[in-house]
């Protein structure tokens, strides 16, 4: 996990505007902080997990039917791994971090219990959330890949906190509080095209 840093000299009066442009985007374009990844300033790396589908593993192609060439339905999804601390809850998160504005987020699903390790085809758990993807929208919003080959990561977090936010909450929102309440993080990459 990197830190973002902003080098240089102290702004003058008209480079504070600019600084403070710089300060705002510079963690969603640069890939720290809320939709590039966790946020550099924990002190402890998460935990590994091991996420698996019985659809599909690394080494293939993301099946048609999880995508927008076919009928577009969310895949079965299962985790494990021993983790140190009990897990509050877990959030699953769906994106290509190959598109042209990265990472393109399909899908968030979060507040899933602790003691589910599982989501089946098409369907959530029970008393889990979904907050909005990329698109706007609270629902799985299935890969399109056009021209080149992407890969699409399904990551799994397992979170120290329940989130309590609502169903379709906002993306920024969600990516952040599940940014810092992180604890093990596993991740299943497939690709597609």
């Amino acid at each position: 996990m990197g830190h973002c840093v902003l080098a240089g000299r102290r702004p003058g009066r008209r480079g504070l505007a600019r600084l403070a442009v710089i300060v705002l985007v510079a963690p969603l374009a640069g890939g720290c902080g809320l939709l590039g990844g966790l946020s550099g300033s924990r002190h402890v790396a998460p935990q590994s997990m091991t996420v698996t589908s019985p659809d599909f593993r690394s080494d293939v192609q993301l099946p048609a039917q999880y995508t927008c060439k076919g009928a577009g339905l969310s895949p079965p999804l299962y985790w494990s791994g021993a983790l140190s601390q009990q897990p509050r809850s877990f959030a699953v998160v769906v994106d290509d971090g190959q598109a042209p504005i990265t990472p393109y987020i399909y899908w968030i699903v979060f507040d899933i219990s602790p003691n589910t390790t599982d989501i089946p085809r098409n369907r959530l758990p029970t008393g889990a959330r979904r907050a909005q993807n990329s698109a706007g929208t609270a629902r799985y919003d299935p890969p399109c890949p056009l021209g080149d080959e992407h890969v699409y990561r399904f990551t799994v977090y397992a979170l120290n906190a329940r989130l309590k936010l609502p169903d379709g909450a906002g993306l920024r929102t969600t990516w952040a509080a599940i940014a810092r309440h992180v604890i093990g993080v596993g991740r299943l990459s497939v690709r597609a095209g």
